[in-house]
């Protein structure tokens, strides 16, 4: 491996956001799902902001599209939900439950041209707990992860309304990123995500979409190599994973590439600041958070 000489120069200042809630996309056009809540919940019907039934805790409930409206079913028998959007929210501190998962946060559910539509309301620090340890290995060296962490949250803050026409943010796939919910969270992972609160990549000042993936193969490629254009935050750089076959577009971090360049004792910033060039680190404004 060849030796890196980065200078480190870390600027941690308060950058102003919109929102630090994310919308995730988990279910799109489907016929009919299964509910739940860890705790007692409740539904509320968001056009009116009116609870319309309530839940018990670890029960499972079948909801459906009935015509232009919600269905659920209740004690073996389906009732109509006067209504084409509704909240899914615990009474207490607890998760929601579908796709066999659980979350924190709420769920919406919508009625989208008789099919629904399911989305999660969650808290950034909240998804990107569930998106760290889905996307990179729990077990890998802390500094990558770290850096992780910090390039998920820039990826998503930077992407808020890409998916509008569907009514949320991000999808929780690959073709955004990979968000497993509270059953995806691990120890580990949620305290480098309490570490790194916040700290989000900027590029003139502006979070930057920290584009990345498994391994470039050796060297990661520019932009324009895979999408067409240019982006002046990202440089093709030598990955430091050329003992992995490529895996993903090769732009921006190498994810194999971060943790080879943290068990040569690199941290966090020395990485993100090698795979992103002219970037800063900003810390959203504690004041904003919900």
């Amino acid at each position: 491996m060849k030796k890196i000489l980065i200078i480190l120069a870390v600027f941690i200042i308060n950058l102003f956001a919109p929102s630090y809630a994310i919308k995730i996309g988990l279910q799109t056009a489907v016929k009919e799902i299964g509910v739940g809540a860890s705790t007692s919940a409740v539904i509320i019907d968001a056009n009116t902001n009116r609870s319309v039934c309530a839940l018990e805790a670890m029960k499972g409930y079948e909801v459906r599209p009935y015509r232009n409206k919600i269905a659920i079913k209740y004690n073996g028998k389906y009732y109509k939900i006067d209504s084409d959007n509704v909240v899914l929210k615990t009474e207490q501190q607890g998760f929601v439950s579908v796709k066999n998962k659980w979350y924190r946060g709420n769920l919406m559910i919508q009625n989208k041209d008789g099919r629904l539509t399911v989305i999660n309301d969650v808290n950034i620090e909240d998804y990107i707990k569930g998106v760290l340890p889905s996307e990179m290995p729990s077990g890998w060296e802390p500094e990558a992860l770290k850096a992780q962490a910090v390039a998920a949250r820039s990826f998503a803050l930077a992407n808020l309304g890409k998916r509008a026409k569907f009514g949320y943010d991000l999808n929780d796939t690959t073709e955004d990123q990979v968000y497993g919910g509270a059953s995806a969270e691990t120890a580990k992972t949620n305290g480098i995500v309490d570490e790194t609160k916040g700290i989000v990549l900027i590029y003139d000042l502006k979070i930057i979409p920290a584009y990345y993936s498994a391994s470039a193969g050796g060297q990661t490629i520019n932009a324009s190599a895979a999408w067409g254009s240019d982006l002046p935050f990202i440089r093709s750089v030598p990955s430091y994973d050329d003992n992995v076959k490529k895996n993903g577009h090769g732009v921006g971090m190498s994810q194999h590439g971060a943790n080879n360049l943290a068990k040569q004792g690199y941290n966090a910033y020395q990485i993100l600041q090698y795979f992103y060039k002219n970037v800063k680190f900003a810390r959203i404004n504690p004041e904003y958070y919900h």
